[in-house]
Order: C-alpha cells, then structure tokens, then sequence
C-alpha cells in the first residue's frame, strides 16, 4: 500500500500535469516527468528545474513561430545571404548588401531595390534578405509582380479589394519580384501603386526589376502612375543598379566547359 505521502505527491504531480495542459504549455506537461528526473539526478534547485521547464516551453512555441513565419513568406528558395557569391557577380556593392543584412532599413521603413537584367541575383538577395527578416521575427511576404498584380484583379471582381489591400500592407516586408519581365494587365499598374501607397512610410517593399528606372513610364505604358510609384519607392530607399554577368549563363558556361574538358580528355 502506498503511503499518504506518496499518494500526495501522485496527486500534486498528476494536479502539476493538468494545470500545464490546461494553460496550454503543451510541451512543458510532456517534458514535466524527464526535467523531474532531471532535478533529482543533477540536485538541481526547485527554481533551475523550474526555469528548464518553462525553457522548453518558450522554445517550443519559438519554434512555431518561425515555421509558421516561413509558411506565410513563401520564399521560393532557402536561399541565404551565405549563399550569394560575390566574387561571382562583380556587379553587386558588396558595402551596400552588408548594411541591408543589419536590415536596419526595416526601422525606418525604407525600401529597396535591385535594378538589372536577367540572372544577376536580384532575386537571390532579396529572398535572402526576406530569409533573414524571418529568422529575425519580422513578417515577410513573397510574390511576383505579376501574381501581385492578378491576385488584386480577382479580388477587385470579387468586391475584396479592400481586404486585399489590407493583406499586402501588413507584412514587415514585402517582396515583389520581376517587376517588367511580363507586361502587367490593363489595371496592374494601377493595383501595384495602391499596395505601393498603402505600405508607403509604414513598412518595407523590397522590388526588383530589368527595367531602369528611367524607363518605367514607357514600360508601364502611364508616366503619371510610373511616376507616382517611385516617388513613394525612391523617398526612402536603397538602389543596388547591378550590371554585371549573369549567375546563370555563368555557370551553364563553367558547366559546358567542363563537358567538353571531359570529353576532350576521354577522346586522347
């Protein structure tokens, strides 16, 4: 028969069990028995054990987090800023993508963008960018100009267009990719200054582009709405201008070099 002190014990663990549960610390009620082992085993104090329980908890719920963090982001790839080669693309100020990894420019809401041709990195670094604002607890969210574009048009047919609005002014950071690279429909423009102007001195875009800046009333077919757009983009902004060769056709070249080493070497 167990004693009354062991029955009282029983029920004040099973009571410590239940109030974990009850407020929810799911993973502290799971770890309660091995961090009870744990004081026992190493003499830890009532508070260490306590401050261990509630530890795991805390990195639990972190960790949940992140993970819904990165779900929401929809980054394309997990690019981060240790995967971008600088020695590989010259045309990158390397001064500048330093600075932009303190993300110091989130403070202030200031705004970014990467201005170049195809296979530069543009959308190396900001997604890589966008991975560090998540790692660092901020709302980030990804999409193309042109899925930003359709999915305002939708939302507009279906009398959401203020709830859409709402949606894109609320990430910390915003990421908007290939702005030129495929036309944008007759109201793209105009949606995209609206998700400009609604984010505008609030939160930060980042954007990148093959289209100069000098070029974007011809390439968005209205100098007023163009113009417009970087006034708010350019008021508070960093402009990384690469000009130099692409990553891509860079590394197809390496590869057909070494192809072709191998086949030579086989063939003497």
């Amino acid at each position: 028969m167990s004693s009354p002190v062991q029955m009282s014990e029983a029920r004040r663990h099973q009571q410590l069990r239940a109030h974990l549960s009850y407020l929810k610390l799911n993973d502290a009620a799971e770890a309660l028995n091995r961090v009870l082992d744990q004081s026992r085993t190493e003499r830890m104090s009532l508070t260490a054990a306590l401050e261990r329980l509630l530890e795991i908890e805390v990195e639990a719920t972190e960790a949940r987090k992140r993970a819904a963090r990165e779900r929401f982001a929809c980054l394309p790839e997990p690019w981060t800023l240790a995967d971008f080669d600088s020695a590989a693309q010259p045309g990158v100020d390397e001064k500048l993508i330093r600075d932009l990894a303190t993300l110091r420019f989130l403070d202030d809401a200031s705004n970014v963008l990467f201005v170049g041709p195809p296979g530069v990195s543009k959308t190396t670094l900001s997604v890589a960018l966008g991975r560090a604002a998540v790692d660092a607890g901020h709302r980030v969210y990804f999409t193309t100009a042109a899925d930003l574009a359709a999915k305002c048009h939708k939302a507009a047919l279906e009398g959401r267009w203020k709830t859409c609005m709402r949606f894109f002014a609320g990430p910390k950071l915003l990421i908007i990719d290939e702005l030129g690279y495929l036309p944008l429909p007759e109201d793209g423009a105009s949606a995209l200054l609206q998700v400009i102007n609604q984010r505008y001195l609030k939160s930060s875009t980042i954007l990148t582009t093959n289209v100069g800046i000098a070029d974007w009333a011809g390439a968005f077919g209205d100098a007023t709405v163009a113009a417009a757009m970087l006034d708010r983009l350019l008021h508070r902004a960093a402009v990384a201008d690469i000009d130099g060769p692409s990553y891509r056709l860079r590394s197809h070249r390496n590869q057909a070099e070494a192809l072709r080493a191998g086949v030579n070497a086989h063939v003497s």
